[in-house]
């Protein structure tokens, strides 16, 4: 069999065997002639959720637009057109907007079940959808808790739930799987567009064995013809895997792009020394496990964040793992303790690259436990450099931090900045004497007192405003007293956004706001890791 895989090898059918081959090939034989695959190159280009997700389910089509007539005249009694009845649309009074589930309640978040109460869904569901994906990762982890509060629904909010979906459009698009797979399995899954989410990532967490039940328990869904044949042979129903994809060519229901991939997913053999498939048009989740299936595997660094968890599988080799480890840590989408795993694992057998980086990280490692305050001193430096070459200083600091400070002797610039960067930012700077501007800076907003302190660069004096009392600008002051707390930090966010872009008062403005709503520990660490981390501008 070429290559050995195909949708029995890669995923294994739970039950049954697969028929002779070429039986399945003689069922699709007259149906190949054409073969054709969609022009055109898979684009390497970041793409949000809704631009990748598979097309799993059908929409239900659209209500066909009354016919107008002209209106009755004066006094003549109203008359049927026609004696057909007429059309009754059927609104579920039953089930409540998913706007309001969530993961963290007000227990743990800190923020008030109002946080969405008082604003548009709308409004809300276009803040969400155009927050940047790469910001400070303390903000990062506000977005994420925001995208995960237990809250009222906005205003507006209808049962098909459109700023559910938006945040968990945004968790895909960090790559945050897990808690957007437990998110959907809060709601009912029998709606298209969270099914639609839910099976992509079960495709990407190798969990897509419960996502093919529900759709055989829920015809209602109405699966696509890929989907359909993919759920048939992933229960050995190969046969009827076969017919089904038979049917949709002849009926014209499928593309040449997506018969040519299926077909080799059901019968490789038919296939072997042809040429690969061109690369896909469109490289859904459902698209990559095909070709996976086919040993025609997509390449992980072009596709977006979250196909990135397929390689962290123990399967994959020890440098993809790496990669695609420290690209999820990134955006806080793993743990941190799971990349410095992997790095640590076994010694790099080459040099360059992601082999350096681990080495730098062993070598660091290796002193702290030997306690070697002189090895340490030589080995920070260049594994503090592997975390800055892949922006990963934070989960850094979160590894290394404790374990620094614990060493005798003065404090260094270095251990000093990756201390700043730690949950430990305070306590490093109460044991600290700065002796530098730079360094009374920093021990200054650590504390979140900036008294005396004076900066002529843009960035330092934006945030010294910012603790030294800056008023919260009116229009996010007004909603903050409006029940409208999500909009106004998800609008302080956007705010520092243009901060990263070249307006200082921005951040300036959003640090007042995080500050006035009470989220202290947010601002003092948005504001270190603004002036502390290299990102451009």
């Amino acid at each position: 069999m070429a290559h050995g895989c195909g949708a029995g090898a890669t995923h294994g059918a739970r039950s049954g065997r697969r028929p002779g081959l070429r039986l399945i090939a003689g069922l699709l034989l007259f149906s190949l002639p054409g073969l054709a695959t969609a022009e055109g190159e898979g684009s390497t280009a970041p793409l949000s959720a809704i631009d990748w997700l598979s097309s799993s389910v059908e929409s239900p089509p659209a209500a066909p637009p009354l016919p107008t007539q002209p209106p009755p005249l004066p006094d003549e009694p109203p008359v049927a057109s026609d004696a057909t009845s007429p059309e009754i649309v059927v609104t579920p009074l039953d089930r409540p907007s998913a706007d309001g589930v969530g993961l963290l309640p007000s227990s743990v978040t800190g923020l008030p079940r109002s946080l969405w109460a008082g604003s548009d869904e709308e409004t809300l569901v276009t803040l969400v959808r155009a927050e940047r994906a790469e910001t400070m990762p303390a903000l990062q982890e506000l977005i994420v808790t925001l995208m995960l509060a237990e809250a009222d629904p906005p205003r507006g909010a209808g049962a098909d739930g459109r700023l559910f979906l938006a945040r968990i459009d945004r968790l895909l698009d960090i790559g945050a799987l897990e808690p957007a797979q437990a998110m959907l399995e809060q709601t009912r899954r029998d709606q298209p567009e969270i099914f639609r989410r839910w099976f992509d990532i079960s495709l990407l967490t190798g969990t897509e064995d419960n996502a093919c039940d529900l759709l055989r328990d829920r015809p209602v869904l109405a699966p696509t013809y890929p989907v359909r044949i993919f759920c048939l042979a992933r229960t050995g129903e190969w046969m009827a895997a076969a017919l089904t994809l038979n049917t949709a060519r002849a009926l014209g229901e499928i593309s040449d792009e997506d018969e040519a991939l299926l077909t080799r997913f059901l019968d490789p053999e038919l296939f072997e020394g042809e040429d690969p498939l061109p690369p896909p048009s469109r490289p859904s989740p459902l698209v990559f496990r095909l070709r996976e299936a086919i040993g025609e595997p997509l390449p992980i660094a072009g596709l977006p964040r979250a196909f990135a968890h397929a390689d962290l599988r123990s399967t994959a080799p020890w440098r993809n793992r790496i990669e695609a480890a420290e690209r999820l840590a990134r955006f806080g989408s793993i743990s941190e303790n799971l990349l410095f795993g992997l790095y640590t694992e076994r010694r790099p057998a080459a040099s360059g690259g992601v082999w350096d980086r681990a080495a730098a990280i062993q070598a660091l490692e290796a002193a702290l436990a030997d306690e070697d305050r002189e090895a340490v001193a030589r080995s920070l430096p260049s594994a503090f450099e592997a975390a800055e070459a892949m922006r990963i200083e934070v989960p850094f600091a979160r590894i290394f931090a404790e374990r620094l400070l614990e060493l005798d002797g003065p404090l260094d610039d270095l251990v000093l900045r990756v201390a700043l960067l730690s949950p430990l930012y305070e306590a490093a700077v109460l044991e600290h004497d700065p002796t530098s501007a730079e360094a009374r800076l920093w021990s200054g907003i650590a504390r979140g007192d900036v008294e005396g302190l004076e900066s002529t660069d843009p960035r330092a004096a934006a945030v010294i405003a910012a603790f030294a009392g800056a008023a919260v600008p009116e229009p996010m002051a007004g909603m903050i007293a409006e029940d409208r707390l999500g909009e106004a930090l998800l609008r302080g966010i956007s705010a520092f956004h243009q901060g990263l872009d070249g307006d200082p008062a921005g951040v300036t403005d959003a640090l007042a706001v995080l500050r006035a709503v009470g989220l202290e520990e947010v601002a003092r660490k948005a504001a270190l890791q603004y002036l502390l981390l290299d990102r451009p501008t």
